[in-house]
This record gives C-alpha cells, structure tokens and sequence, in this order.
C-alpha cells in the first residue's frame, strides 16, 4: 500500500465536525476551513495534495435533502479527474443515507469516496474528529498495484472503515457511531490500517458517470402492534406515493388482520411498489419463512434481504429517478447494484 503523490479533495458539507469551542463563552462556533492546518496541523505531515471545498452555507445534517446529495455529486463530478479520492466531512445524523445515495448515484466509481464526521467538534479537547479526518484522508490516499484500494462509497469511523450502503448510526454517545451489522468492514486501523480486499466493491465500469435522477416518491412506515388504520390507509392513499418500504419484525413479519393485508394488496395492485426491511439490525428478510409473512409475499410484497432502511429509500428513489416502475424496478431493487444486498432473490419474493 503507497500514497505517493496523492492528491485528495475535502468536501465540508458542514455537522458536528466542522465546529470549535468559543474560549470566552464555551459556545460552538462553525470554524474556517480555509484554515483548517491550523486547527490540525499534523496534515501537514502528509506527503501530497489536499484541497478544500465547503458548502458556502455548511447545513446541520438533519436538514439534509436531494439538493444536498446531487450538490456532493456535483463536486466530486467536475473535480473527478484532478484528484486521486474525496473525503466528505458531513454530520453523523443522516451520513448513512448519504453514503447510500451517493452510492447508487456514482456509476463507474474507480475512486475512494470517504464520508466521515465525529461526534465530539474538532475545536474540542477531546474530539474524535482529527482522527476521523486524518485515517479517511489517509485512506482516499491509498493505492494497491497502482489502483487506488478503495473504489466505492465508503463511512470511516473509529477504527473502522464500511461499505457506505450498509451502515447506519446506532450509537449517539459513544466515538462508534455506526455500525455495519450485515456486512464485515472493509478496513480496520490500529497501528496499521489492515485492508480486506476481498471485500472491496468494484465497479464492471471505470468511467464515472452521474445519476442525478432521484424521485422522493417514497414512504416508510414502521410496523408496530395496535397500528390505526385510518394512519396507515392515509400513508398508502397519499398523492405522490410511488414505493413503501415497510419496516417489520423479525425476518419479514407483519400483522396478518385482513384489514392490513388487504390494504397492502390493494396499494401493490395500484402500482405502488411495496418492499420489506426488518426492523431488526442484524439478519435479513425472508418472507414466507412464518405464516406472519407468507399474506405479504402473496401480496406481491418484495422482500429486502439484508438491506438497511437508508440503502432502501435511497435506492427507491434511485431506480424511481431513472424510470424504472413494475416488474424491472422490483427486479433491479433485488439484485445487488453497488454491494448494499447479499441475499439471493430466491429470498426475496422476485419472480
């Protein structure tokens, strides 16, 4: 592994991260990244490039949007042939579903794109965030036989290195943030960082191209006992809904009452595409497995394996944005495009 040469691009996007501590008033204040050596001068011991671009109004990540997504895409876009891999610094609380939009929306990727963040500011004391910044620099930097190790969308934090459409925060007061409970990591750092390579995506295509189609015509809704009807009819007879992801228990269970599988069935016949994600962190969906899940997949329902709710909205939205609807959007949402599924269709409900 080398980084010889290496030029790398930081996209500030703005969260948690990009603040520091007002020394008279202890208040959290967004900081120059213009000056970020300053704050982190150990960058300075790096050996190539680094570069900076910030959102000109860095955004909480809660206020995340398509905008946000498509202007990240933008950037990595017009600068993709002048560096070598991109580090985007985003806020914890939606950084799983942006690593799982930019995922889909980067086709032909060849190059690291890093999200990270950190959970303490990096004008704090204590904060975990130079760290974060310094391994996922360290690591858009690394290349293998001259090829850059890493060639996907990928979520560093604390130690630990993850496929991007796989994650999803979990913890909200420790420095582990986010965990990958259905797909090993990808890299582990101590005093080395250990690479799994067989565990790197690649792309069939090596020219990037962009997929700015996205369509938020989806829906989650969250299985629980004693749901209202009358909540979940309005959910599936809402104007523009085109997909639901359903969140249930277990491995794909839901309330067997006619009235709900009715419900169901009726919104799959009207052309809403309807697919199951377990509530559960770890594991996947298998429908018919009990007779809980047996009325969903008779409904047309498609089973979500192992993916994680983030991975299916934004690959909803994804496959809505580029046209796709009926039995090829439902086929495409079971086939693994970017490395977010490992569950074989003929667990999936897909004809």
């Amino acid at each position: 592994m080398t980084m010889k040469n290496s030029s790398i691009l930081l996209i500030y996007t703005g969260g948690t991260i990009g603040m520091m501590e007002d020394v008279a008033t202890g208040a959290l204040i967004p900081f120059d990244f213009g000056n970020l050596i300053d704050y982190v001068p150990e960058l300075r011991r790096f050996k190539f490039d680094i570069d900076i671009v910030a959102f000109e109004t860095p955004i909480d990540s809660s206020d995340v949007s398509l905008h946000t997504w498509k202007e990240i895409a933008r950037l990595i876009e017009v600068n993709y042939n002048h560096f070598d891999g991109f580090v985007v610094l985003h806020g914890t609380d939606t950084m799983a579903y942006s690593a799982s939009a930019l995922g889909f929306m980067l086709q032909g990727l060849s190059k690291p794109v890093i999200f990270t963040g950190s959970q303490l500011p990096i004008g704090k004391l204590r904060t975990d965030g130079k760290e974060n910044l310094i391994t996922s620099i360290e690591i858009a930097a690394a290349t293998r036989n001259g090829e850059p190790v890493v060639q996907e969308v990928a979520v560093y934090f604390e130690s630990q290195l993850f496929r991007g459409n796989r994650t999803h925060k979990y913890n909200t007061e420790n420095f582990d943030a986010f965990e990958s409970a259905n797909f090993s990591c990808l890299a582990e750092v101590g005093i080395h960082i250990t690479f799994h390579y067989h565990r790197m995506w690649r792309s069939d295509k090596k020219e990037l191209e962009v997929q700015y189609g996205l369509d938020n015509s989806v829906g989650v809704l969250k299985i629980f006992p004693g749901m209202n009807m009358a909540i979940v009819n309005g959910i599936l007879h809402a104007k523009d809904l085109k997909a639901l992801v359903l969140e249930t228990f277990g491995s794909g269970n839901a309330p067997r009452h006619k009235e709900f599988t009715e419900a169901i069935a009726e919104a799959i016949e009207k052309g809403i595409v309807v697919v199951n994600i377990s509530q559960c962190n770890k594991g996947f969906v298998e429908q018919g497995r009990y007779e809980t899940s047996s009325a969903l997949l008779k409904s047309g329902v498609i089973g979500g394996g192992d993916m994680t709710t983030e991975a299916a909205v934004t690959k909803l939205m994804y496959l809505l944005g580029q046209g796709h609807s009926g039995i090829e959007l439902k086929n495409l949402f079971a086939t693994p495009l970017r490395g977010e599924l490992t569950v074989s269709s003929d667990l999936l409900g897909v004809d």
